[in-house]
Order: structure tokens, then sequence, then C-alpha cells
């Protein structure tokens, strides 16, 4: 079909409009990589400090201090005390467009580090009941100081940006104490991502066992939900010299324990779903001769799909249940539902990979195997599209079985990675709303920003 000059004419100014807001978004990025880079050693330095000051969930006290003074510094709306601790301030772009929020936890755990660094935590704490040492032992650190770095540089190109940073430091990402509200779903309920509405969130996390230079994400459910359980049993106590004579719970547990074990192995469907359900404690009795009345376990269940998370609940109540009675005995289970999966949605992930491959370049990005781990990222991600990726902290050359895990005394990152960690944030942004303020598929015009390089 023949085209008509009106047609031609209009292709033309569109193609030229997709083009122009290319170059300006490549001016931009250029601009930020440029301030990200000078900003490295002040990042570190940040680091440095709260990892020397680790603080506990819900009493990050000086940590929210120090956020919210630099944010001040930078001119942002700053507001303090949102979920307890937290920490939330806007940038306002000098061209109106969609709000983007970027979120960084800023709580250490009951850890008592081991790494010989100069700035070794030595923080002591209580912790249920217990002293112990406080450590950033999954690197909540790294992200304060890597969000900070990106506020700074946001900051800098204000005028340039179309539309409003919103910038979310968040407490108890790691649990709130016993009896209390906390992390990601405190801060919703409390409005975060309102006033002004959140159009879509992006987060990082660094890994300790993914080499600097790494990106790391997975389209759709790429960390577990996570629940726990309580079961306690019911007995009759008696000599131990005479266990007929009474209901013993701590057989009865034991047998409970490798009934547990069936349910991964044989009720979830593991060629659609992973799950895992471990006890992680077992407790019952108080002398040799004497068999109790009751024995308790706790524990943690993980899977990707509600249908999986219904069928462990499930099976977890029949089996304890049911055991217990075949024992004489009683069981009672609770179970706690605590985060769901960390689910990044697959629209906005397909639109911003090529951001994160001309940031990282491409060999450098890869799609990562499902997480058991979790994140309460995903209350967010359960109200507006977020995207959550894994940023390389283990030093170049290692290898993966000599790098300490999260959650461990000698776990440590390479500070290398910082600044692509504070990269891959801006740029996320301004792609985001640069393409989206013009209506424009992201992945589209990302890819004609960066074909010339």
């Amino acid at each position: 079909m023949k085209k008509s000059p009106f047609f031609i004419a209009a292709l033309a100014l569109n193609v030229l409009s997709v083009y122009s807001a290319s170059a300006q978004v490549g001016t931009l990025n250029a601009r930020m990589d440029k301030t990200a880079e000078s900003l490295e050693k002040k990042v570190v330095a940040w680091r440095r400090d709260f990892h020397q000051h680790p603080e506990l969930g819900n009493r990050e006290f000086q940590t929210a201090a120090k956020v919210a003074a630099h944010l001040q510094a930078l001119g942002m709306e700053v507001k303090t005390g949102v979920g307890k601790t937290g920490v939330v301030a806007l940038l306002k772009g000098g061209k109106p467009g969609p709000v983007v929020a970027l979120r960084a936890d800023m709580d250490g755990l009951p850890v008592t580090e081991r790494v010989d660094l100069p700035f070794k935590s030595e923080v002591r704490t209580e912790y249920n009941g217990q002293q112990t040492g406080t450590m950033h032992a999954c690197g909540h650190d790294t992200h304060v100081a890597i969000l900070m770095g990106v506020a700074e540089v946001m900051a800098s190109v204000k005028n340039d940006l179309r539309g409003t940073v919103k910038f979310i430091f968040q407490p108890a990402e790691e649990g709130a104490p016993a009896g209390e509200e906390g992390g990601a779903k405190l801060m919703i309920k409390e409005g975060v991502l309102e006033n002004p509405k959140v159009d879509a969130i992006f987060g990082l996390h660094i890994n300790s066992q993914t080499e600097v230079g790494t990106l790391k994400y997975r389209p759709g459910a790429t960390m577990a939900a996570v629940d726990t359980y309580a079961i306690k049993i019911k007995g009759k106590q008696t000599h131990g010299a005479a266990p007929w004579s009474g209901v013993d719970p701590i057989v009865t547990s034991a047998q409970v324990v490798m009934g547990l074990q069936t349910i991964v192995s044989r009720n979830v469907i593991l060629t659609d779903n992973a799950a895992v359900v471990t006890v992680g404690a077992l407790h019952g009795g108080i002398r040799q001769n004497i068999i109790p009345e009751e024995a308790s376990m706790i524990g943690t269940i993980r899977t990707f799909s509600s249908e999986a998370q219904q069928l462990v609940h499930r099976r977890i109540s029949e089996i304890a249940t049911n055991i217990a009675e075949s024992a004489g005995a009683k069981a009672d289970v609770t179970i706690n539902v605590g985060c769901p999966v960390t689910y990044n949605d697959p629209k906005l992930t397909d639109q911003m990979i090529p951001t994160l491959e001309a940031v990282a370049g491409k060999n450098n990005l890869r799609i990562t195997p499902a997480s058991t781990g979790a994140e309460d990222f995903s209350f967010y991600q359960e109200k507006v599209p977020g995207f959550f990726f894994f940023l390389g902290g283990m030093k170049k050359g290692t290898k993966v079985e000599n790098a300490a895990p999260h959650h461990t005394p000698d776990f440590q990152v390479d500070e290398g990675g910082f600044v692509l960690g504070m990269k891959s944030l801006c740029r996320l942004t301004t792609d985001y709303m640069e393409f989206a303020s013009k209506g424009v598929a992201v992945k589209e015009l990302t890819a004609s920003s960066t074909s010339g390089k």
C-alpha cells in the first residue's frame, strides 16, 4: 500500500523524537556515570562507618540520622521516623514524569564478626535475652552507602529529571524485634508508596559469592516466600525408667521431624516448584531420667507459589496432628505467614534489561537461579511493579566456595563494586522516567541510546 506524504512525515517526526530522546538520555547517563565515579571514596567511607557501627532492626537511630542529614544537605524533602526509624526523601525533577522509588535496607544482624578489618564491628547488644555481637553480615551497610551516593548523583542532575525519585531507607528488613511491627510492610502501612504514588520501584542486594563487576537478575519468582511454624507436642510426664507409664513427647517429636521431611520429597510437585521445610530448633526435657510433659520445635518454610505455600502449610498441620494422635499425644501447630515471593514484574524486567546490559556489559549480566532466601522488598512488589537484582561483591579471582556466605561471622564484600551499584540504580531510574514519560517502550529506546557505544 502506498503511504501518504502526511503518514511518512509523521513517521519521520516520531523517529526523530525517539532518537532525540535517546541522545538526551545518553548525555544524562554520561554525566551521572562521571559523578558516580567521583563519589567512590565517599561511598566507601560511608559504608565503613555504617559497618563499624551496626544497629539491629527498628533500632537504626544513628544510621537513620546520618542518612537524613545527607539527604537534607542535598536539598530534598525528608521525612524521618517512617516505619519506626525509616527515612524517606523526595527529589522532584525539573520536568513532569513518573515517580520512581529506590530502596535500601539499614539493619544489621545479631552476629559476632570474625573478619579482621580496620573497621570491624565491636558492637555488643542483647538479642532475644542473649548477649551477642552485632554485624552487617548481609551487606545492608553497602546498600545504604550506595543509595546515599545515588541520591547525590541524582540531585546533581535534578533539573533534567523527568519525574520524581523517592528514596526509601528502610529499617528491619531482617525482621522486627519480638512484639513489634517493622520493615517494608510497616512502611507501606504508613503510606510510603503514596503521596506521591509510586509507579515503579527498584532495589539491589550485594552478593558475597558473585564476582565484582557482575549483575544478576531473574524474571518472575526470584526469592522465596518465607513463613515460620511452631509445633508443641503435649504428652504425659513420667519416670524415664518406666516410659510405658506416660506418653513420650520427645519420641513423638522425632517422628514428626521425620514426617515433615516427606512434604518436599513426596507432596510438592518439584517439577513446578521448589520448597524447603526446615526444623531449626527442638526442645524438650530437663533431666536425663524424666520423660517431660511437652516438647516443642520451630522452623522455617520456603515456597515459590501460593499453591505450594498452601500445600506445605496444610501438610505440616496434618502430619504433626496425626503422628501425635497415633502416639496418644496432642500437637498444637502455629504457622505465621512472613514475606511473600520476591517477584520481578516480567514486563518491567524485560524493559530494563538493556539498561543493565549498557551499564555492566552484556557479558557481565546473568540470569540467576531462584533463591530460597527471602526479601521483604517483596511487599513493595505486591503493590507496584518492582525489579530487584543482585550486585557482585566477591573479589575477582576468588573461588565461590572460599567466599563466606551471608549471615555468617566471616561475611565480607569487596568495595570495588559500589560504583556499578550506583550507576545501575541511577540509570534504571532515568531510563524508566525518560521513556515512560514519553509513552515509548523503554526496551526500544534504551537499545537506541546505547547502540552507538
